[in-house]
């Protein structure tokens, strides 16, 4: 033990504060100290006895555990006798003769020969000597086994010295640690959390996801594991790092809220489970206890809330000078209030020091608790419910359940004690909420994809569609419930927000003078000439003979010109009915008469005896009008920028030294011109960035550190495996990995600081998706209440809270990227848009959208967002009595409708009067022919794709064939519609857009749109260039009407092939993509046709006649 140091400073302290405190007892009183003569100690080797007051002191003094020692503390000496290796340790101590308030050190290196008995005369003999030397200071639950104790103890039987117990009295002064030992504590604490939060929790949240069955026993052999594990504990020794007691994990009714409980070998019951378990780091002790709570009721959320509710209480309460009693009272108290019928439940005790020792039995927080709490005491605060009772229940091991919760917490000056044991402990981060049967059912059915070979093709992708349709629909129904809420709530809100609303905001009026006599009395006044008084920011015209004073903030402009012998000035007000922007019309008294403009005309000539011509007063007061608006502008512009501002209380800063701080930090925006580096300090009310204050206004500001080299040195010659590379990339993951665990920690104590009300939001990296905001494309992540990002400037932070609904644009399959605009539940804020969101993330943006609650609409247009936010804030309740957000998609309900009759009418096949048919098929015999011809063709190639499919030449070959046909058809319907004198002509329609479209396209695409564009009658496939429906449209409505529905395709058909038939088909030099998508073209047109029969034919034929009349 040569090699071991002491810390001579700590031992003399310590050693000091023992002495000093001997001397202060008084004999009379309740303290032990003051009763004994000497203090002996003996420490024997008992590999069963983990914790004593022996080895507690020793430790308290040494720093080590010296077995086979005696330790007798007199007046005159400190006599200690040990082996010869521990004496040479202690040797360290020896020269105490420099300290005047300790006795000297007296060593005795052990004498095997004569079994110590000279050693112990001498020890004896120092102890008679020492006051009376009667009484003995003795730890009286200390007792070791083994034959130099048994024949210390024996000696001292035989001098018959009185004892007394004098453990309370040392674990009392052991109580208050040091800030070394404070710090030792917490980097145990901190083991505590890494091992409960890393492995525990994580191993539980496993068996339960898995629905495995593991043993208690098992989980806590897995801790006792994992604490030595460099895996789950990181920043500390781990060679000094040891189990304060066994790992306690208990569930399924059976319950023991007891630090002595052993882990049983039942398997892990998925109800109550509740967690106990301590690391010791350089033998000090650290303490957590959790209940992890499964599916858990609303009674056994209020409950647990409650349990929550008594800790923050007693946690208060605690602070240096308190009564112990006191505060186990203040605990009681509130439970008594809250839940009276629970106070049975409660455990008898709130908590115990903690220390060397895991429990100092005579320190707790208990009713009859006389000790007060001092600054520095570390506490094992433990409450819990025991033989609680669930109902809810289905099974027997879940009808008893108990909740348990326990920190390692510091006593401060008056302030509540502080939670050492970092770890989240509301009812969202213990909660474990699994999904019923039927919500599993359902998501393995969506999950569910089965990998099958190129045979099995159409399973895969039916399967595929049914499950995208599945989710669509759910996703759609939850969007429609929103909509509607979301009227209501907006409608709601809007309601109170007018009926709370200040009134309209009047242009300020500006007085210049409160009377005649502040008028100023200048000659230049009197002689009726332009004057400027800085003063009063007033200008003073002469009108009429008498000088009248305007204030600068009605001047509009001015202007001076020179013409000839004269300069004129000219000086423009405001009044009503003259642009001013916001503030238009806002004026006091609008109905009064207003001075509009004002000239004034001098001369530039100068008379005999005149120092200036008469023009420099104008030419004066020309200037300073310039410069005294000027001047008001600067002032409102200050006025108007800081009328918004949050208005900061007084910082208050904190006095205790343990406040959170994040050192090296740098701050966007740049508060000051250069960028300077600083540290951020939480205090009791705000943070504090250094001393330095910026004079902008800013919503977002910043704190981060730079991780790694900004410059790389491009001279030297990159190899894979240098070492001075390798080195270089393994500190910067150190450095990252402890700027991590700074910025977490930082995080954890503020929130714990301010009782959960500051929380830090961590981003989803998976939910994460690109978009431009502002310039660049950035990766956008949501966090549980935002949506940010953080890496570029300036930030992007929406808070989701302020959303009221997010629109989709420019959402069209043929481009590659779309936007989003964020519309704010506050209306007069300018909306926000992210741009070039890539098309293939759509779904996945919609999915997170719609977990969120938040509605979300799409569009194939981009908006005047500026001029749909005034519109709708002109006329709230109007645009809620019109639908209100509903325009967005305008479709939406119609379509719907309109798929409900479509379905009705296919289930009734089509059949014609016979007037009609008989008419019909005069003029469209021959097409009725070609079209059954078609169909049957169609058909028949259909039915060979799905079953052997063909390659590409035969669909090139086919699509021609078919636009052939589809041309010879036009000329008949133009020869048709010539022979008949244009009966058939296109009726006009009421929309400006209707009346735009030229017949033109109707000539080029008329058999497209009557044959292949609307719905069939007996077919419910669309084609996907559909731009209509059959002539199931009712007359012309708002939001679907035939024109509407034609304007569509028009749009389509122009800007594909500008008026021109699918050519895709026929185009020979069409890529690979364009033929793909011909195909599907094409194959939609055959489905069309392939169910219809001769009736199929007829239909086609009087869709015919009319298609020239419903579409273009």
């Amino acid at each position: 033990m040569s090699n071991i140091t002491l810390d001579k400073e700590t031992f003399s302290r310590r050693m000091k504060k023992l002495y000093v405190a001997w001397k202060a007892a008084d004999s009379k009183s309740e303290d032990a100290l003051g009763k004994m003569d000497c203090l002996v100690s003996c420490v024997g080797v008992d590999e069963d006895t983990l914790y004593s007051k022996s080895t507690a002191l020793q430790t308290w003094l040494f720093g080590y555990e010296l077995p086979d020692t005696i330790t007798v503390l007199t007046e005159q000496s400190m006599s200690f006798l040990a082996s010869k290796k521990k004496i040479e340790f202690l040797r360290q101590i020896e020269n105490g003769k420099d300290e005047s308030d300790l006795p000297p050190v007296k060593l005795y290196i052990r004498d095997r020969n004569d079994k110590d008995k000279e050693n112990f005369s001498k020890l004896v003999e120092a102890i008679k000597k020492s006051k009376s030397g009667k009484t003995l200071g003795v730890f009286v639950k200390d007792v070791y086994p083994g034959e130099f104790c048994e024949g210390w103890k024996t000696v001292l039987k035989a001098e018959k010295f009185e004892n007394v117990d004098i453990s309370s009295s040392v674990a009392l002064l052991m109580a208050s640690k040091e800030d070394s030992e404070i710090i030792t504590i917490k980097k145990a604490c901190l083991v505590t959390v890494d091992v409960f939060t890393k492995y525990l929790k994580d191993q539980i949240m496993e068996i339960i996801d898995s629905d495995k069955k593991v043993k208690h026993s098992k989980l806590a052999e897995g801790v006792e594991a994992a604490i030595s594990d460099k895996k789950y504990v990181t920043g500390v020794d781990t060679s000094q790092v040891d189990m304060c007691y066994p790992p306690i994990i208990q569930s399924g009714g059976n319950y023991s809220l007891k630090f002595s409980a052993v882990s049983d070998k039942n398997h892990l019951h998925f109800g109550a489970i509740v967690c106990s378990l301590g690391a010791r780091y350089k033998s000090y002790c650290s303490n957590i206890v959790r209940t992890l709570l499964v599916n858990p009721t609303d009674d056994v959320q209020n409950n647990y809330n409650f349990l929550l509710n008594i800790e923050e209480e007693v946690l208060k309460t605690l602070v240096a000078g308190a009564k112990l009693s006191r505060v186990y009272e203040a605990g009681l108290d509130l439970a008594k209030k809250e839940k009276p019928n629970l106070v049975e439940n409660l455990t008898k005790t709130f908590g115990f020091v903690m220390g060397i020792e895991f429990r100092e039995s005579s320190i707790v927080i208990g009713p009859k608790a006389n000790t007060i709490a001092k600054k520095g005491m570390v506490f094992n605060v433990n409450i819990g419910l025991a033989n609680l009772t669930n109902n809810a229940a289905t099974d027997k091991e879940g009808k008893i359940y108990a909740l348990f919760i326990g920190d390692t917490v510091l006593v401060n000056e008056e302030q509540p004690a502080s939670i050492l044991t970092q770890s989240k402990k509301k009812i969202k981060n213990i909660g474990i909420f699994l999904k019923d049967d039927d919500e599993e059912e359902e998501d393995e059915k969506e999950n569910k994809t089965e990998i099958l070979g190129r045979g099995k093709r159409t399973a895969v992708i039916e399967s595929k569609l049914r499950t995208e349709h599945s989710s669509e629909e759910k996703r759609k129904e939850h969007q429609r419930e929103l909509a509607i809420a979301l009227n209501e709530k907006a409608k709601e809100r809007l309601a109170k927000q007018s009926s709370g609303k200040d009134s309209e905001k009047i242009r300020k009026s500006t007085v210049s003078y409160k009377s005649v006599s502040q008028m100023p009395k200048e000659n230049e006044v009197k002689e009726l000439k332009l004057y400027v008084d800085r003063k009063y920011e007033t200008i003073i015209l002469p009108i009429f003979g008498v000088p009248v004073p305007f204030h600068i903030s009605t001047i509009k402009n001015i202007s001076q010109s020179v013409e000839g012998d004269y300069t004129y000035l000219r000086i423009n007000f405001f009044h009503p009915g003259a642009t001013m922007g916001k503030n238009e019309g806002n004026y006091a008294q609008p109905d009064a008469t207003f001075v509009k403009e004002v000239t004034y005309r001098s001369t530039n000539t100068k008379e005999p005896g005149e120092i200036s011509p008469p023009s420099s007063n104008l030419n004066t007061g020309f200037r300073l009008i310039k410069e005294v608006q000027k001047k008001f502008k600067t002032r409102e512009a200050e006025e108007r920028e800081k009328e918004d501002l949050v208005k900061q209380d007084t910082l208050i800063l904190s006095q205790s030294k343990g406040n959170p701080k994040l050192k090296d930090l740098y701050i966007r925006p740049n508060i000051v011109t250069k960028r300077m580096s600083g540290s951020l300090e939480a205090h009791t009310n705000g943070f504090r960035f250094t001393s330095v204050r910026g004079k902008k206004k800013h919503v977002d500001v910043q704190f981060y550190t730079e991780v790694g080299e900004i410059t790389t040195d491009l001279g030297k010659h990159q190899h894979m495996h240098d070492r001075d590379d390798l080195a270089a990339e393994q500190s910067e993951r150190e450095l990252r990995h402890k700027l991590k665990v700074a910025f977490k920690s930082f995080c954890e104590r503020v929130e714990n600081m301010t009782k959960q009300d500051v929380e830090f939001d961590t981003p989803f990296r998976e939910l994460g998706f690109p978009g431009a905001p502002f310039r660049s494309t950035v990766l956008l992540q949501p966090t549980s209440g935002a949506l940010v990002n953080l890496t570029e400037w300036p930030p992007f932070v929406i808070a989701l809270e302020d959303v009221e609904l997010v629109h989709f644009e420019r959402v069209q399959f043929h481009l590659k990227n779309f936007d989003m605009v964020f519309v704010f539940k506050d209306y007069s804020k300018k909306v926000a848009m992210v741009n070039a969101v890539p098309m293939n993330m759509l779904d996945h943006v919609k999915e997170w959208l719609n977990s969120c609650d938040i509605r979300y609409s799409e569009g194939i247009q981009s908006l005047n967002w500026t001029k749909v936010m005034k519109t709708i804030t002109d006329d709230i309740e109007g645009f809620f009595d019109n639908g209100g957000w509903s325009f967005l998609d305008p479709e939406s309900d119609e379509e719907n409708a309109e798929q409900e009759e479509d379905t009705e009418e296919e289930d009734d096949a089509y059949e014609p009067t016979d007037a009609e048919s008989e008419e019909e098929s005069e003029d469209d015999s021959e097409y009725d022919s070609e079209a059954s011809d078609a169909s049957e063709g169609s058909g028949d190639s259909e039915e060979e794709d799905e079953e052997s499919g063909k390659d590409w030449s035969d669909l090139e070959r086919e699509a021609a064939e078919e636009d052939k046909k589809e041309r010879n058809f036009d000329r008949h319907e133009d020869y048709e519609r010539k022979r008949k004198g244009g009966r058939d002509r296109p009726r006009s329609y009421d929309s400006d857009e209707g009346r735009s479209k030229k017949s033109k396209h109707d000539k080029s695409t008329s058999h497209k749109s009557s044959s292949s564009n609307h719905k069939s009658s007996s077919s419910n496939h669309k084609s996907s260039s559909s731009g209509h429906k059959s002539s199931s449209h009712k007359s012309p409505s708002k939001h679907s009407s035939p024109s509407k529905n034609k304007d569509k395709h028009h749009k389509s058909s122009h800007s594909k092939e500008n008026g021109n038939h699918k050519s895709s088909h026929s185009d020979k030099k069409s890529s690979h993509g364009d033929k793909k998508s011909s195909h599907g073209d094409k194959k939609s047109s055959h489905s069309d046709k392939k169910s219809s029969s001769h009736k199929r034919s007829r239909d086609d034929s009087r869709e015919h006649d009319r298609s020239p009349k419903k579409s273009k």
